[in-house]
C-alpha cells in the first residue's frame, strides 16, 4: 500500500501544491520550518483522521483562510482509492473515493499510516495517557469493532463521572447498575484487544531493539494489568469489578478503574525506561515499538502501511541511521530531513525539495 501523490490547499503554510510519491524511499528535504513535517502530517491525517500534532483541527487551517483540504490517490492490493478531506472553522468533510464518510469510524482501514517523529519519545517518558494513545490509534486502525467499543467505552465513562458526582446520593446507587451494564460490556472489548495487541508487538519490538543495539539491550514491553480470559470472562469481571468498587467510585467522584486507567510497562535491560532510559535508549525505545507496528500492520492487513518519519535522523547516531534506512526496503518510507544526500547512504529515493510551502523540485 503506498500514496501515489498529495494535493494540499490552505493546509498549514500550503496555499496550493501536489506532491508525487514512489512506492519505495520519499525523502523531502529542505531548511527547518518549510512544510516538510506538514506534508507528514497530511498524510496521516488522511490515514486516521486525526493530527499527530494538533488535537484542534482548525489549526490545519493556513492562516487567513477559510477552510483546508487534503486530497490523496493512494495504491493498495485491492486498487485504486481516493483520499479527501475538506476542513473549515465549522467541521470537516471527509470523502472515500468520491463518497462521503459520516461515521470516523469508516475513515480507518482504507490506508494505514504510521508516524514517528521526535516528540513520539513522549511515548516512553510521558504518563500513561500518551501510551493508551499509541494503542488506541493503532489498534482503531486495524479495527473498527475496537474504535467503535472506545468511542462508547469514553462516552459512557463521561456519563458515569457525571453521575458519580451528583448529590443525590440514592439516585445514584439506583443508575449506575444500569449505566455498568454496558460499561463492562465495552471495558471488556477494549481490554481484550488492547491484550491480544500488546502480546504480538511485543516480541517483534524486543527483536528489532536487539537489533538496533546490536544485542547490547533488552526491550520488554507489556500491560501493566493481566487481562485473562476472552470477551465474556472479562466481561464479567469488570461488571464484579465495578460493582465491588461502587461505594469508593461515589466518595471520589469518579470511577478509579476500568480500561481508561490502563498503561504500558517498557522497560530497557530490567529497568523502567521512562525512570531509568537515557536519551539514546529512550530514542531506540520508541522507535523500536513504532518499526514494531509496521509488522503488525503487515501481518494483520497482508499489506506494509505507510512509514512516516519525520526529522528522525538527527535524533540518531550513525549506525542506527543506516539500519533504520535498511529498514524502509519493501515499504513506502516518507522520510523527512534537512539535507537529503546525508541521510541516504547510497540508497536510491524520491528527493523532494520543499521551501516556504513551496515544491522546488523532485526527482
Amino acid at each position: 500500500m503506498y500514496i501515489k501523490n498529495l494535493k494540499l490547499k490552505n493546509f498549514r503554510n500550503y496555499a496550493d501544491e501536489t506532491l508525487s510519491f514512489t512506492d519505495g524511499l520519499n525523502v523531502l528535504f529542505g531548511r527547518n520550518a518549510q512544510g516538510k513535517t506538514n506534508c507528514a502530517e497530511a498524510v496521516f491525517y488522511l490515514c486516521t483522521g486525526v493530527s499527530p500534532r494538533s488535537r484542534r483541527d482548525k489549526q490545519l487551517i493556513r492562516h487567513g483562510c477559510e477552510y483546508a483540504e487534503i486530497f490523496a490517490t493512494a495504491e493498495g492490493r485491492y486498487g485504486e482509492t481516493e483520499l479527501y478531506a475538506k476542513i473549515s472553522e465549522s467541521g470537516r468533510e471527509v470523502r472515500l473515493n468520491g463518497t462521503k464518510i459520516t461515521k470516523n469510524a469508516d475513515i480507518l482501514g482504507n490506508v494505514y499510516g504510521i508516524f514517528f517523529s521526535p516528540h513520539e519519545l513522549r511515548l516512553i517518558q510521558d504518563g500513561p495517557d500518551e501510551r493508551r494513545r499509541f494503542l488506541n490509534v493503532s489498534i482503531s486502525q486495524l479495527s473498527k469493532p475496537y474504535y467503535v467499543a472506545l468511542t462508547r467505552y469514553n462516552k459512557i465513562l463521561e456519563q458515569r463521572n457525571n453521575l458519580l458526582k451528583d448529590r443525590d446520593t440514592a439516585l445514584v446507587y439506583d443508575t449506575l447498575p444500569v449505566w455498568d451494564e454496558q460499561f463492562a460490556k465495552y471495558a471488556a472489548q477494549v481490554a481484550y484487544r488492547r491484550a491480544e495487541f500488546t502480546a504480538g508487538i511485543a516480541p517483534i519490538a524486543e527483536k528489532i531493539h536487539a537489533h538496533l543495539t546490536d544485542g547490547a539491550e533488552t526491550l520488554k514491553v507489556r500491560l501493566d494489568k493481566r487481562y485473562a480470559g476472552d470477551e465474556k470472562q472479562l466481561e464479567q469481571r469488570f461488571a464484579a469489578e465495578f460493582e465491588e468498587n461502587r461505594d469508593r467510585d461515589i466518595r471520589l467522584g469518579f470511577t478509579a478503574s476500568g480500561p481508561h486507567r490502563d498503561d504500558l510497562d517498557i522497560t530497557v535491560n530490567g529497568e523502567d525506561a521512562k525512570s531509568f532510559a537515557s536519551q539514546g535508549q529512550t530514542r531506540t525505545a520508541a522507535l523500536s515499538l513504532k518499526l514494531a507496528e509496521v509488522e503488525i500492520f503487515k501481518d494483520v492487513s497482508g499489506e506494509y502501511p505507510v512509514l512516516i518519519l519525520d526529522d528522525v535522523m538527527s535524533e540518531l547516531d550513525l549506525p542506527r541511521r543506516k539500519k533504520l534506512v535498511g529498514y524502509t526496503g519493501g515499504l513506502q518510507t516518507i522520510l523527512t530531513c534537512t539535507h537529503a544526500e546525508r541521510v541516504l547512504y547510497g540508497k536510491v529515493a524520491n528527493k523532494i525539495k520543499i521551501e516556504g510551502g513551496k515544491i522546488k523540485s523532485e526527482g
